[in-house]
This record gives structure tokens, C-alpha cells and sequence, in this order.
């Protein structure tokens, strides 16, 4: 809980800010700043919003990955720990690795996580390469969590800033904030981006779990990314449907509360 509302913060954080900056740099090349076009009434996407929204989320994720990563890796360590320790599918080096992480909380299993791999551990699935041992040469030099979190928050606000912006215009509003076209983008987010990466996410989790019960002097074999294999979209429906519930409701209060804040007197004033 607090690690997700941690990262959602940092993200929009950075893609509130990031949104600016690429808009003024893409307004300086075109004349028209991209936010200018959508805030106009009966605007649609243009590819100068596209590329604003796009790249303003993909540094946004790709900077909050960081933080997500380690997050992500002890929680999914956490909740299948009892899996992982009465699994039927043992040998002698696997054994000691597997019961290690039973019954622990999230901070026991970050330290397990750390004693079997080192501080380099918690960052399996990124690339975050601390080691020189060739152990870890093929292990660790890989990047799906950024390359999850680059795409993945790219495709998420784009979406949702366009999708938003065509409702708008084909309800007629005034305000480019209506809530009927902010719940439908946001819950139209959730699908679009898990849809695209599904994959890539699935491939990911494979790898963390390989790399929470393999003993630390087993290379663990990068699992490769298929677009087209059925079995890598396995449970996409209850994460879609998730995703779609959860941004429905998160940008109909983000917006609502941006509203209140935003008609609040300046202080200074």
C-alpha cells in the first residue's frame, strides 16, 4: 500500500513537470505549445500532444522504475513465500533458497533478498548491475522493468490525455476536465496500457521468481519477450479489469481534488 501510493506519487509528480517542459521545448519547434492546443475547446489530439503526453510518461516511468523495482520484487517475494517453500519442484541447491523466504514480512524478505543476492538483488528484472562476479553477467544486465515502466507509463498518459481530450470535444463541454470523459479515459488507460505490455510484465515476474529461488552462484536465464504466445497473456483479463476499476476511480478523485485546489485563493493575494 504505502510502496504504491510512494511510486504513483513520484510518477505523476514527474509527469506533471516533465509535461511542461517538453511542451514549451515542442512549442518552441511548432509555434504551439501542445498543452495550449488541448486546453483549447473542440481541439483533438494532435501528433505534437501525442509526443508531449508520450514522452512526458515514458521519463516519468522510467524514473519512478527505480524505486518500483525493489518495491515490486520483495512484495511478490512476500506473498509467494509459502509457495515458493512447499513447492514440490525442489533440488538440493534450490531447497535452502526457497524456505529462506518463508513467513517473512516485507523488510525480512528485502534482507533475505539482499544476504542471497546482495543490494544488486533488488533490483533483478532492471539491470541494475553492482557485481563483477560472471555470474551475474548474464543475470543482472537486463531491463524489463524499465522497459515495462517506460512503455507501459507512456502508453498510460497518453491514453488518458487523449482519450480525454476527444470526449471532451464530442460531449461539447467547455471543461477539459469532464467527469464522465476523465472516468472513461481513466478507466480506458488501465486496459490500453496493460494490453501492450502484458507481456513484457509477464516475462519480468518469470525472471524475479527464477531469481528469488535459484542459489546465488546459478545464473538465471532471461526469459524471452513474446508478443505472440499465448501463455505470456495468461491473467490479463483480471489485471485489465483491475487496472480499469482502479484508474477509473484514481483519476476521478485526482481531478476532482486538482479542481478544488486549483480554485483555491493564492495565498499571496
Amino acid at each position: 500500500m504505502a510502496s504504491v501510493t510512494l511510486v504513483r506519487t513520484i510518477s505523476f509528480s514527474i509527469y506533471q513537470k516533465a509535461k511542461y517542459s517538453y511542451s514549451a521545448a515542442i512549442g518552441q519547434v511548432t509555434g504551439e505549445e501542445p498543452l495550449v492546443t488541448v486546453n483549447r475547446p473542440g481541439s483533438i489530439p494532435t501528433p505534437g500532444t501525442v509526443v508531449c503526453f508520450g514522452a512526458a510518461g515514458a521519463t516519468a516511468g522510467a524514473i519512478a522504475a527505480f524505486i518500483a523495482c525493489p518495491f515490486e520484487l520483495t512484495k511478490q517475494a512476500a506473498q509467494i513465500s509459502v509457495l515458493m517453500a512447499s513447492s514440490n519442484n525442489k533440488t538440493s541447491m534450490d531447497d535452502p533458497v526457497r524456505s529462506s523466504y518463508q513467513q517473512k514480512g516485507a523488510f525480512g524478505t528485502a534482507r533475505n533478498v539482499i544476504l542471497h543476492r546482495g543490494v544488486g538483488g533488488l533490483y533483478s528484472g532492471f539491470g541494475f548491475h553492482m557485481r563483477k562476479s560472471h555470474r551475474w553477467r548474464d543475470a543482472d544486465m537486463d531491463n524489463h522493468e524499465a522497459v515495462r515502466d517506460t512503455i507501459g507509463t507512456g502508453i498510460y498518459f497518453t491514453t488518458y490525455e487523449s482519450v480525454k481530450q476527444l470526449l471532451v470535444k464530442f460531449q461539447g463541454s467547455n471543461s477539459p476536465t469532464s467527469p464522465l470523459s476523465v472516468a472513461t479515459a481513466g478507466g480506458l488507460c488501465g486496459l490500453v496500457s496493460w494490453a501492450c505490455i502484458y507481456p513484457i510484465d509477464s516475462a519480468k515476474t518469470h525472471y524475479q521468481r527464477n531469481c528469488l529461488t535459484t542459489a546465488a552462484d546459478q545464473p538465471v536465464k532471461m526469459p524471452r519477450i513474446q508478443f505472440n504466445k499465448a501463455s505470456m497473456y495468461r491473467g490479463l483479463g483480471v489485471s485489465m479489469t483491475r487496472s480499469c476499476l482502479i484508474n477509473t476511480i484514481f483519476f476521478s478523485s485526482f481531478e476532482f481534488l486538482k479542481k478544488k485546489i486549483n480554485a483555491l485563493p493564492d495565498p499571496e493575494d
